[in-house]
């Protein structure tokens, strides 16, 4: 059936994973300055980290629930979890919901969104990094090695604050530190895709996982004294139910891509992530100055070609 599935959809040709990818990472790209707008039509003060969480357990929730309701419409059932799953949904969500999106929703709380978006392209390189050398999903090329390090090489260049050696790096551990840990439990969560959608479901299993990943940082949140409750209307339900939807969707879809094809072939295409989150952090949330500064711009480039040479062993063999 698999097999079947494979051939009608064709989610192997280079066309659909370019089409999927891009999608993916446009909706991706906009989560920044989404969760940033939305910190500031909640009220959320960036040391109020209960709220945050709060703030990104209701979205994970609601999106688990869209993407079960959603797959259980076309399989005309409710769907449940497979027998045996449990244990291996836990560690999926601790990694994929919990963990990564604690990084990130604090982190991006005390950074700017081009910073947070231009360091979100790392995810691409610690991707290859751990399918490499720790899942053993693919080998470790050379060209694959010097395009991690021109990435990482953006990323300090994008930090570099050039006010004298006490300040040579402008980065905090709570704001670009904790984005940065945010791409490694992301990294892990996709390698944990690909291993388990061997026997399960990807779909049922993202939706699950965000499900239960939700009801957990809700719940953190929730006994820590966070509220959403100074909401100011209409705005921030809509933005909200939109955070949502580009979990359910980007997420199910990248799964999917995954299961399908290598994993560096997939996440190669994260380069268009980091270039429509700076964009549109500069478009909505006033941060022009900076997105275009000689360091973002510079750190943008190094981004987008350790991308492409990561990729262009791929294009060579192909």
């Amino acid at each position: 059936m698999e097999k079947t599935e494979k051939r009608s959809i064709n989610l192997t040709s280079m066309k659909a994973v370019l089409l999927l990818a891009g999608f993916c990472c446009f909706l991706w790209g906009s989560a920044t300055p989404a969760i940033k707008t939305g910190y500031s039509l909640f009220q959320i003060d960036s040391s109020d980290t209960f709220s945050i969480l709060m703030f990104a357990g209701i979205r994970f929730l609601l999106a688990g629930f869209l993407v079960i309701l959603y797959h259980s419409m076309i399989k005309g059932r409710w769907i449940l979890p497979a027998k045996g799953s449990g244990m291996k949904l836990c560690n999926l969500a601790l990694s994929q919901t919990i963990l990564q999106y604690f990084f990130f929703y604090v982190g991006l709380s005390h950074a700017t969104g081009v910073h947070g978006a231009i360091i979100t392209g790392t995810n691409v390189f610690i991707s290859i990094l751990f399918a490499s050398l720790i899942f053993r999903y693919e080998k470790l090329t050379s060209q694959k090695l010097v395009g991690c390090i021109l990435g990482f090489a953006g990323i300090v260049i994008m930090n570099l604050s050039g006010a004298g050696t006490d300040k040579l790096f402008e980065m905090s551990f709570l704001g670009e530190g904790f984005v940065l840990l945010a791409q490694v439990f992301y990294a892990i969560s996709g390698a944990l895709i690909k291993k388990y959608s061997r026997e399960y479901d990807v779909v049922t299993m993202s939706g699950y996982q965000f499900m239960l990943g939700g009801a957990a940082l809700t719940a953190i949140g929730f006994l820590g004294g966070g509220t959403l409750a100074r909401a100011p209307g209409i705005l921030a339900a809509v933005l909200l139910l939109y955070l949502s939807f580009i979990s359910a969707a980007a997420y199910t879809i990248w799964g999917i891509l995954l299961k399908y094809n290598p994993v560096s072939r997939v996440t190669v295409f994260g380069f268009m992530n980091p270039l429509f989150g700076v964009v549109l952090s500069a478009a909505f949330l006033g941060e022009k100055e900076q997105a275009f500064s000689v360091n973002a711009l510079t750190a943008l480039v190094l981004v987008c070609l350790g991308i492409y040479v990561v990729n262009k062993e791929k294009q060579v063999k192909s």
